[in-house]
């Protein structure tokens, strides 16, 4: 009873459970004002995301150089957050070219959580330390909590497995970070207090913005950091479908100012790999010397064309 009325008084207090002023009456509006209503609110999410900056990057650069040491960028997470991340990792291999276990998710309940909610996994640290030495998580790792609450214990367990074993740790959470008691295993704190939820307690809505937001810049702040894109444009994207390989011929047809059929023949002569083919075209060299100038250039496109160039 007494752990009870601890977690009573500490929901109590979070931004996340409190009522929101501004939308007391939604159960009287009508559809179009439960529109006005709700984007009111969502517009509110970035500027919150905004006073982060200097520690989304942070993470951002944690994440480049774990990745280029072979480490990986893994997300820890429940209930809707955990989802976020499993989104955010499973997104990568198609988009940047990343291996499947380079950016991964681990969310409380398993696999099985991801479509229907576990009532009751959430609620073990031991689990969470659990599936971090399944994954034997260590120092090159960059280990990312995901909880809106900031006190889920699963995550917070996952979290204080990780930092025994010298990963880097972050987390991002939808209130003050001084309300997270988290005992130092948090390396860098992303908080994002995003205030009440349009229903009260729906953190699926600004909070899941927020987070999902601040999971876009990481990866996507890493892989520009990675040499993954050229300019504004994904360059390092598997081409798993036709419609992927339709971007590509896209892509180097756009860059190098060629026909159709002989983007397709340089996409093809550079056994798919989008950036290869990009540096033959542009450098006009053939697929050995383009892998052998952007291996010199760690895969950087802008650098391997300036030293042709020189």
């Amino acid at each position: 009873m007494q752990r009870d009325q601890k977690l009573f008084d500490e929901l109590n207090q979070l931004e996340t459970e409190q009522r929101n002023p501004a939308t007391m009456g939604i159960d009287l509006a009508d559809a179009a004002e439960i529109v006005r209503l709700i984007h009111q609110e969502d517009r509110l999410v970035a500027d919150h995301v905004a006073a982060r900056h200097a520690e989304i990057a942070r993470v951002i650069e944690a994440v480049r150089t774990a990745l280029a040491a072979g480490g990986r960028l893994i997300y820890a997470g429940a209930g809707t957050s955990g989802r976020l991340g499993v989104i955010d990792a499973a997104e990568c291999p198609p988009t940047y070219g990343t291996e499947p276990w380079q950016v991964t998710a681990i969310m409380a309940g398993g696999e099985a959580a991801m479509f229907v909610a576990q009532e009751g996994a959430e609620d073990l640290p031991e689990a969470g330390a659990r599936d971090m030495d399944a994954l034997q998580v260590g120092p090159l790792d960059v280990v990312c909590g995901l909880a809106a609450s900031g006190r889920t214990p699963y995550v917070l367990g996952a979290l204080r497995r990780a930092k025994e074993a010298g990963a880097v740790t972050a987390m991002v959470c939808c209130v003050s970070g001084n309300r997270v008691h988290h005992g130092g295993t948090i390396d860098i704190m992303i908080d994002v207090p995003v205030g009440q939820e349009v229903i009260m307690g729906s953190t699926r809505m600004k909070s899941a913005t927020a987070q999902k937001m601040v999971c876009n810049m990481i990866t996507t702040g890493a892989m520009v950091r990675l040499g993954k894109i050229y300019e504004n444009v994904m360059v390092d994207l598997k081409l798993t479908n036709k419609k992927l390989v339709e971007r590509a011929r896209r892509i180097i047809m756009m860059f190098t100012r060629k026909s159709y059929e002989e983007c397709a023949e340089l996409l093809q002569a550079a056994d798919g790999h989008v950036k290869t083919a990009l540096v033959m075209g542009l450098g006009e060299m053939d697929a050995a010397s383009a892998r052998q100038v952007l291996a010199a250039h760690d895969g950087f496109i802008r650098a391997a064309l300036q030293s042709i160039r020189k």
